[in-house]
């Protein structure tokens, strides 16, 4: 174990010699977070939807009822639900709201300008006034598109103490659980991280190949070292980096109002997502006998991961094709853990999956790698 340490002590004493490793594995990580941050304006839960999606409950199954809600898919995303499913997806912030077609809906639309008016009831969180109002508005721009349809046949059954109005809207208040991020470095610092442990495998994974190609490792085995040691140690020295650009990002975020929900769960993603990328640096180490082949193999790998995984655009931007797609990019799960411990709120149940596919990706691709160095 001292033969490792050392070996890796040797590393982290060489790397501030790689100027633009160093910029690239902890100065070029903490840029995109800002300026990502910065360009989605503080505002990371708000997405650009045409309509305002709701959910919808019919309890009056008639004619009528059935109509009225087709009829609401004019203006909004409308999704049929129970009325306990409608009320947890506007509690979890899924749906914007949710309406409940009251029983006599059908009768009453039989019926103008006199006896019990038709209702339904609105479900919304109370905190946002100004989209329950809009969703009222709609809802009374459909009720009186259906009025005038029928106004030329209408006919009173009798007179009514209540004053008659065409739809009668009974609020209902829902208050949602916030769960999503507090602002866009939220967003941003989980692709901070990814770019940070991209710059570090690249540099450790270079600078192996170096290591081979100029001799440096030949010498090092005529020392009383193993090549599990010689490797034991590159790999201590790419952990401990990646450990100390997650901790130095988290930091900067902090400046910038990132708070983590739970501060274990956040090391227990940061821990998994340093052994998978030590992994890749083995596994690119050897996919190449000079550094241009190794870096181009490298970034071949890393790219089209990054993009699908979120590390360039958020996820929650791309369409849903993309979005299923990135779930066989390792970089997908890293940001998902180091989301859990941000404002995910993930328990420790639910980082089970993602850490376990990182840490066996990450020691799949190290065995690979290690097999791949022994036959160079």
């Amino acid at each position: 174990m001292k033969q490792i340490i050392a070996l890796a002590r040797k590393d982290l004493r060489l790397m501030p010699r790689n100027k633009g490793g160093m910029f690239f594995t902890f100065a070029w990580p903490i840029v995109l977070m800002v300026l990502f941050g910065f360009a989605f304006g503080g505002n990371a839960n708000e997405g650009a939807q045409a309509k305002v999606g709701i959910a919808v409950v019919d309890d009056d199954h008639s004619e009528a009822s059935r109509q009225f809600l087709t009829g609401l898919e004019e203006s909004f995303e409308v999704s049929p639900m129970t009325r306990a499913e409608a009320e947890t997806a506007v509690r979890l912030g899924r749906r914007a709201g949710y309406i409940v077609v009251k029983p006599g809906f059908g009768v009453a639309s039989q019926r103008m300008l006199a006896g019990p008016s038709k209702e339904v009831e609105l479900g919304v969180d109370p905190a946002r006034p100004a989209e329950a109002g809009m969703i009222e508005g709609l809802l009374m721009k459909q009720a009186g598109t259906a009025l005038l349809t029928r106004f030329t046949a209408r006919g009173a059954s009798g007179p009514s103490t209540d004053a008659w109005q065409p739809l009668k809207i009974t609020r209902n208040a829902v208050a949602r659980e916030r769960r999503g991020p507090e602002n866009a470095f939220d967003v941003t610092f989980p692709q901070g991280i990814v770019w940070g442990l991209i710059g570090c495998v690249m540099t450790f994974g270079i600078s192996l190949v170096t290591e081979r190609t100029h001799g440096t490792l030949v010498r090092l085995r005529m020392a009383p070292l193993t090549r599990a040691q010689i490797l034991g140690g590159k790999a201590l020295a790419c952990f401990i980096t990646i450990m100390l650009v997650e901790v130095i990002l988290l930091t900067v975020a902090f400046g910038f109002g990132v708070r983590p929900s739970s501060w274990g769960i956040l090391a227990l993603a940061g821990v998994s997502s340093a052994v998978c990328f030590v992994g890749f640096m083995m596994l690119i180490a050897s996919l190449g006998k000079t550094e241009q082949t190794a870096s181009g193999a490298g970034w071949a790998i890393l790219m089209p991961m990054s993009m699908l995984g979120g590390a360039m655009v958020p996820q929650f931007v791309m369409p849903q094709w993309m979005q299923t797609v990135g779930t066989i990019s390792p970089i997908r799960w890293v940001v998902l853990a180091i989301e859990g411990g941000i404002w995910r709120q993930f328990t420790l149940s639910e980082m089970v999956l993602p850490c376990a596919i990182l840490i066996s990706v990450g020691m799949a691709c190290f065995a690979v790698g290690t097999r791949g160095l022994r036959e160079a």
